[in-house]
């Protein structure tokens, strides 16, 4: 197989904004604490690049440790006086409904936002990110209401003689720090159960896309939130986000990112014994039996890592075919992958875009550069795309001839590349895929459900999906095994992560 050259030259320039993106990103660089705009206690911004085209469109807040402290502090005060957890349940699931409504009537300006900042199709935005992060603030926002203790009969005392009860409560003010793949549903998906348990917040986005979550201030002040319980603040996670990790007045932390900056916060949470829910990293593998339609199961493996160009937690990077039909499949996939080739975000026709940074281009090209040195193959892609207008885009890429030792197949890269391998039976394949100090996704492609239950039982991971890949519903939980994480989000299991149980044992 030969590496894959690109048929016809696209245009990879990237489209002009809208009046409504040009006016968002002039704005003057300021945070949201207690439901209101104000300016940083330093002055220091961060670029605000497109990675379409590689330029500098705005600046948002790098914020201090006086500004960090600033909406700590307002987040404290409005959980303590009880002006948002001492609602009426109905009270606040109606405004979490009403940011849901906003935020959904405003999917056009979200999506181009996203596309801009981050460099996923506007297409795919609007489609994924955007109806994803609604569906998460209304499906938590139904919680709020149902959050319930129970009674309990004690086991060594007489009955009648004490009346005994447990009570959720919620866990205390919050920091969130949410990473630049996903940004707004990212954000979304952790604000949303902190609201429902009644909690306060402090979030930060990730400093190279920080643009959709500013824009979501406005509509939390819209829709009525109560000051001081969602405060957003941009600025660079070794600082910003360490002083928020380290803070003596937060309760929580809730991070999804790597997993190296995953367990420094973990470390760094123990001093105060924080509550912790880390999303970390992974290197999901998807089998493919050789029962299954190639003509299905190839495109499937394909949108495994080459959605979002392969900037997902959950990206199926090692791609296992059986021995029977492996050259069929990568072949499938390499024909595939014509779908996924990267243009601008804002190009109609886009379904993958750039990488989100130069730091994440030249990551990913180096890995594809150690993988050809240690000997791995490339069956289609393997480099850059040509951008003559600026941006950092890399083509689809399948390396075979990979071995267990390679860094491509150990290390998650985070970037369009999967790496393939055979297999001849079920314990081979199982060990394979276990073979990671990861376990966040694992995708199964076959037609006999006995085959699908018996991986699913022996893959040790958080997720595992059969004939599909990445289908993230709110209503199950999502999160980890191993290095992959700490804890559940989403379902019943991530709004019980924002709660406290309370004993109460009363002498009759």
């Amino acid at each position: 197989m030969t590496p894959m050259n690109e048929v016809t030259t696209i245009n990879r320039e990237q489209r002009a904004y809208s009046d409504a993106a040009k006016k968002f990103l002039a704005r003057k660089p300021q945070l949201f604490i207690n439901n209101e705009w104000v300016d940083s206690s330093h002055g220091a911004t961060l670029d605000v690049e497109d990675p379409s085209s590689g330029k500098i469109v705005g600046q948002v807040v790098d914020a201090s440790d006086r500004d960090v402290d600033r909406a700590v502090a307002a987040a404290r005060a409005a959980f303590d006086d009880g002006r948002w957890s001492g609602l009426a349940p109905m009270a606040r699931e109606k405004i979490m409904h009403r940011l849901a409504d906003l935020l959904e009537a405003a999917t056009d300006d979200f999506a181009e936002l996203e596309a801009i900042d981050n460099g996923k199709p506007k297409g795919m935005a609007g489609a994924v990110d955007v109806p994803g992060a609604v569906s998460q603030i209304r499906f938590m926002a139904g919680w709020a209401s149902k959050i319930n203790g129970e009674v309990i009969q004690p086991y060594t005392i007489p009955d009648g003689a004490f009346f005994s009860y447990t009570r959720k409560e919620p866990v205390g003010v919050c920091a969130q720090i949410v990473p630049w793949n996903f940004p707004l549903l990212m954000a979304c998906l952790k604000i949303a159960p902190a609201l429902a348990a009644g909690c306060t917040i402090v979030l930060k986005p990730a400093e190279q896309t920080s643009l959709t979550a500013l824009r979501l201030a406005d509509l939390i002040a819209e829709a009525g939130f109560p000051a001081g319980v969602v405060n957003i603040i941009t600025g660079n996670g070794h600082t910003a986000g360490d002083r928020m990790v380290k803070h003596p007045d937060v309760d929580k932390i809730a991070f999804t990112g790597s997993t190296e900056i995953g367990k420094l916060i973990n470390r760094n949470a123990t001093a105060t014994m924080k509550h912790v829910t880390l999303e970390l990293g992974g290197k999901s593998p998807v089998v493919i039996m050789p029962d299954v339609d190639i003509a299905v199961a190839a495109p499937g493996a394909a949108g495994a890592i080459f959605f979002n160009s392969g900037q997902v937690c959950i990206a199926g990077s090692r791609l296992f075919a059986h021995r029977s039909i492996f050259d069929q499949v990568i072949e499938g996939v390499a024909e595939a992958s014509a779908f996924w080739t990267p243009r601008a975000s804002l190009d109609p026709e886009a379904h993958a875009g750039p990488l989100v940074s130069k730091e994440q281009f030249d990551r990913v090209l180096g890995y594809i550069e150690a993988g050809k040195r240690d000997g791995a193959s490339v069956a289609v892609g393997g480099g850059a795309a040509e951008a003559p207008g600026g941006g950092y885009y890399v083509n689809p890429t399948v390396l075979v001839d990979v071995n267990p030792q390679m860094s491509v197949v150990r290390e998650e890269i985070f970037g369009p590349v999967v790496v393939a391998q055979r297999f001849d039976d079920l314990d081979e394949v199982a060990k394979a895929a276990n073979d990671t100090c990861f376990g966040l996704g694992a995708g199964i492609w076959t037609k006999d459900v006995g085959t699908m239950h018996k991986l699913a039982s022996k893959i040790k991971s958080g997720t595992v999906w059969g004939n599909c890949h990445a289908v993230i519903d709110t209503a199950l939980p999502f999160g980890g095994y191993k290095e992959s994480g700490i804890g559940r989000e989403q379902g019943r299991q991530g709004i019980e992560a924002y709660l406290e149980t309370k004993s109460v044992i009363i002498q009759l």
